[in-house]
């Protein structure tokens, strides 16, 4: 830490606490609380039950988690490989070739997601090809929405990254591909496994693209949050929040994990 005063250090740690706790951990632990409860009229909830967790874990529910686990896997590694590309190939640009491909990639995070999805929606509604009412449209909003934070985090992996090692290989009669893929590759791992992981968080949690293009039969989880908070089952529906953040947490464990053997190596 920057402060090295014990009463700093106990003062830093006591500011976070009270914007940590209201912000940040108060409104999870309202959640948790919710998907346990039977009626809420007080400060406290009361009846505690796990049916909630019962109906958030069987059938259309399940499938639903499921759809977006596989919509995050699609879309996290279409936006990885896309990104990956791209910033591989933006980095032997000049400066102004560079900036036009940044801008490029940030424009669907500079608008809201709901224009992206209707952006979707329209061009991939007529011919010449046609994905509405597919699967593949969802995942493919998902891909182009979350492509922009790989793409900035191998960029930025690329200019901290030492050329010695291309260098040295080059000159040893290395070929560009083997250089790439047995030298560069290997050296940006930890930056993939996290923007990785990023990627697919934000996939598994995205909504309203999502209820501009899925079709009926590959509904994620979070729509299926919305609609039952719309219809006032809000404690079925924090009980899905919690599967979903479980989820989600789950897999990023894995891939920290990951990350942490691909740094030490």
């Amino acid at each position: 830490m920057l402060v090295h005063s014990r009463k700093g250090k106990w003062t830093m740690w006591a500011v976070f606490a009270v914007l940590f706790l209201p912000v940040f951990a108060l409104p999870l632990a309202v959640i948790v609380m919710a998907s346990f409860a039977g009626h809420w009229s007080g400060a406290f909830p009361s009846a505690f039950t796990t049916e909630h967790y019962t109906a958030a874990t069987r059938g259309e529910s399940l499938e639903a988690l499921t759809t977006s686990l596989l919509t995050a896997l699609g879309a996290s590694t279409a936006a990885l490989a896309a990104g990956t590309w791209a910033a591989l190939a933006a980095a032997r640009l000049r400066k102004p070739g560079k900036r036009a491909v940044d801008a490029l990639f940030m424009l669907p995070v500079a608008v809201p997601s709901v224009v992206v999805g209707l952006a979707v929606l329209v061009a991939f509604s007529k011919p010449p090809v046609i994905l509405n009412g597919t699967s593949t449209i969802v995942v493919l909003a998902h891909a182009i929405l979350v492509t922009a934070f790989a793409y900035q985090s191998v960029s930025a992996a690329l200019v901290r990254l030492d050329p010695v090692y291309e260098q040295a290989a080059a000159s040893l009669g290395a070929r560009p591909a083997y250089v790439l893929w047995r030298v560069k590759l290997p050296l940006l791992l930890p930056s993939l496994t996290a923007a990785a992981g990023l990627c697919f968080a934000l996939s598994m949690g995205e909504l309203s693209a999502t209820m501009m293009l899925y079709p009926p039969d590959w509904t994620p989880l979070p729509v299926r949050i919305y609609a039952a908070t719309d219809r006032g089952a809000a404690f079925t529906g924090a009980a899905l929040a919690v599967v979903l953040m479980g989820a989600t947490l789950i897999v990023l464990f894995a891939v920290s994990r990951i990350r942490t053997r691909a740094s030490y190596r």
